[in-house]
């Protein structure tokens, strides 16, 4: 694991007395009216008239730094916390802008003086989510440990409320570890000795190899890794936390762990971020961690193809033709379109092993999703409205937002292929939308959705949630799913 240590959380009363030096930050919270909204118990008469003075408040900007004698302040103006989703993803946010300040100072010992439980939990959650920093293969670490203190007359309430964000930052930050890692570090194999160490939190953990997968025919799964002298690998993640009767919900990931684009070569500046092409299959393991260590009350399966797409002698070709675990053959056209042969056998397979509720298909799929929405959104495209509903509402409480994309007739039409039953890929427009057709040509009655992740997977510059590099992006969204799924859909 990274770096969930960075922050030593600490608890304690509001007091009198405080120890504080040079290296302390003490943070002062304002409500939307500029009126003091947390005032620590040991300030004097004058400290208590300075930030209670009018014209100093409005000079001072929100997230500025104040010194009084040896005292640091960081002031943090217009926070609201209404019991509303949008209002507590602003507090995340403007507590990881928080952290992100501080962190540039040498403040080793922050302090935090409020007593609204669920808005400071929500903007510890922030801080926390922007204090990751990988930096595993650094000979030098320049991770700063901070100690965060919380002095409240509510601390113990929020000590307890905390302790129900820890699994989903765990989950998070797995994620982003599983998706930072280098191809010569997480190949198939141990990325399956990943996902071995998750036993131990109660999940059942089933590792297909490949004679295991020649004998179910995952002929389009196998013919991807075929060029790689690295085997591939399907696991399965069940949590077992709802009754024995309820359908368990299916959340599928593309583990490419590298695609060079086979011998449909990518260009070497399009090859060397191909790292993080397993980012389905992480955010279904960084999931499947924080379902566990919830203990949800839910039946989940994670469901990860773990493959690499390499070019030598034995590697598929453009023109082969491969058939599928449903029976379906597809002309190969191109060998650089590999996770949607991966998902195809995923969900054909899952879908008639399991008999889910719904499935989820995770998968940095296409680069046209990212001319389409860019880095802000993920493209979702589905075959049940409902379900489309429940995982857009999820994303807009989350901020793991997504955008619903067509599916219709016309461009599935574009996969017909002469001399097998569909192409993988369709025409030169389209590319994210044909993609998801071929994915749907793969299910049958069960709700399904599919999320090309292409664009928030990996993030090329930081936001107050996500530093650079690996999001985590998807975790939040399918936890709150799964937490308040009510199976009416």
């Amino acid at each position: 694991m990274s770096v969930i240590n960075s922050l030593k959380l600490n608890f304690s009363a509001n007091k009198k007395k405080v120890k504080s030096s040079y290296d302390t930050i003490h943070l002062i919270f304002y409500d939307s009216k500029n009126n003091l909204w947390s005032k620590p118990k040991w300030f004097d008469d004058q400290l208590t008239s300075l930030f209670t003075n009018k014209n100093f408040i409005k000079k001072i900007d929100s997230l500025s730094v104040f010194k009084s004698g040896y005292n640091s302040f960081l002031i943090i103006k217009d926070v609201s916390c209404t019991d509303d989703d949008n209002s507590f993803y602003k507090t995340e946010k403007l507590g990881g802008k928080t952290f992100a300040l501080i962190k540039n100072f040498n403040f080793s010992e922050i302090n935090i003086y409020l007593d609204e439980e669920l808005c400071l939990v929500r903007f510890i959650y922030g801080m926390y989510l922007n204090s990751y920093n990988f930096e595993n293969y650094k000979s030098t670490k320049k991770t700063i440990f901070k100690n965060l203190n919380i002095q409240s007359d509510n601390f113990k309430k929020i000590s307890n409320e905390f302790k129900n964000y820890k699994p989903l930052i765990s989950g998070i930050f797995l994620t982003r570890d599983l998706v930072w890692k280098p191809a010569n570090i997480l190949f198939p194999k141990s990325f399956v000795q990943e996902c071995q160490k998750l036993s131990k939190q109660g999940l059942k953990i089933t590792v297909y190899n490949e004679l295991q997968l020649k004998k179910l025919k995952m002929d389009a799964l196998l013919a991807v890794g075929q060029g790689s002298r690295q085997p591939s690998y399907v696991v399965t993640l069940e949590w077992k936390g709802g009754h024995a009767k309820q359908k368990p919900l299916a959340i599928l990931g593309k583990g490419v762990c590298f695609d060079s684009g086979g011998l449909s070569l990518k260009p070497a500046k399009s090859m060397e971020d191909m790292k993080w092409d397993m980012g389905g299959a992480g955010v279904t393991v960084g999931l499947m961690d924080a379902i566990s260590k919830s203990k949800l009350n839910k039946n989940v399966t994670g469901i990860i193809g773990l493959v690499e797409n390499m070019p030598d002698g034995n590697a598929q070709r453009p023109g082969d033709v491969v058939k599928s675990f449903s029976g379906q053959t597809i002309e190969v056209l191109n060998t650089d379109a590999e996770g949607r042969l991966v998902l195809a056998d995923l969900l054909s397979w899952s879908e008639k092993k399991f008999n889910p509720a719904f499935m989820i298909d995770l998968a940095t799929l296409t680069g046209a999703m990212i001319i389409s929405l860019g880095n802000v959104r993920a493209g979702l495209f589905t075959n049940n409205k409902k379900l489309a509903e429940k995982i857009f509402n999820s994303g807009e409480k989350t901020g793991d937002k997504v955008w619903n994309m067509p599916i219709d007739d016309e461009y599935n039409s574009l996969l017909d292929a002469d001399i097998a039953d569909m192409k993988n890929i369709g025409g030169p427009g389209a590319g994210s939308i044909t993609a998801a057709c071929f994915l749907k040509r793969h299910v049958n009655n069960t709700p399904w959705a599919h999320l090309d992740i292409a664009g928030v997977t990996w993030k090329n510059k930081s936001d107050p949630l996500n530093p650079r590099g690996a999001s985590g992006w998807g975790v939040k969204l399918l936890f709150d799913l799964i937490k308040n799924f009510d199976y009416k859909i």
